[in-house]
């Protein structure tokens, strides 16, 4: 196992630098109108919770909702989920409604009302409870990616993208009695072919404004472009590794 995680860990590397191409200031574009804040792409991460922060106004392009009547550009929700081509778990982290004790979340537009900064504070489930990286082929620790979807309006179309950002839960998670069980938040987990299938073929790409509600940007706009093309290297590079792995 040691070894299978050297290996994602040199892949994951090169998925980086792919992924670097779309990170303006510290700022992640992802195919769609939110922007991630923080974390960085192959961050290890632990502690009492998963920290997510996601720019929902475009930077400031966008106004926050309610939107008016037939909007021309609108962020509909956003789903995330926490998951592994390596361990197998797919984890809601919110899918629009809380569930007893927010072992996952509510809609992440209705947070915060009034800042156009969503934070996700997410209590890291039991499983993955421990410290430094897997140390055999049953743990949950690891690589994961915060799969972040939306369903958005932009400029008058209607889209729905997925957005893989990889991470390493090595860091560690203390033991507490408020994490939930791992089971009660997974999902099936989709296949790559199955997930690109769903979604609409759309990048982000710096220098579209948003158009519409009254406001307008110059910065760090979006258009239609490929989906899974090097620009979100992501989707290609870091899945593939993950697949190579557990054919070892």
């Amino acid at each position: 196992m040691l070894f299978r995680f050297s290996l994602a860990c040199i892949l994951a590397g090169a998925a980086r630098c792919l992924n670097a191409q779309q990170i303006v200031n510290g700022q992640i574009y992802t195919p769609g109108i939110a922007i991630v804040d923080s974390p960085q792409p192959n961050t290890p991460l632990g502690g009492d919770y998963l920290q997510v922060a996601i720019d929902v106004s475009s930077d400031g392009q966008l106004q926050l909702p309610p939107y008016g009547s037939n909007p021309k550009s609108a962020i509909w929700n956003i789903t995330m989920f926490l998951s592994s081509y390596v361990t197998g778990w797919n984890f809601t982290i919110s899918n629009g409604t809380a569930s007893n004790g927010n072992g996952s979340l509510g809609e992440l537009m209705q947070q915060e009302p009034g800042s156009t900064v969503k934070h996700v504070n997410w209590v890291w489930p039991d499983c993955l409870v421990g410290s430094g990286p897997p140390g055999n082929n049953d743990s949950a620790r690891g690589l994961y990616n915060i799969s972040i979807r939306q369903n958005f309006r932009l400029n008058g179309s209607d889209e729905y993208t997925i957005f893989d950002l990889p991470i390493h839960v090595t860091n560690s998670i203390p033991a507490q009695s408020n994490r939930p069980s791992c089971a009660s938040l997974n999902n099936t987990l989709w296949n790559q072919s199955a997930l690109a299938d769903s979604a609409n073929n759309f990048t982000r790409i710096p220098g579209t404004p948003i158009q519409g509600n009254g406001k307008t940007g110059a910065g760090g706009g979006l258009g239609g472009a490929g989906m899974l093309d090097w620009r979100t290297g992501v989707h290609v590079l870091w899945i593939g590794a993950t697949l190579f792995m557990l054919a070892l």
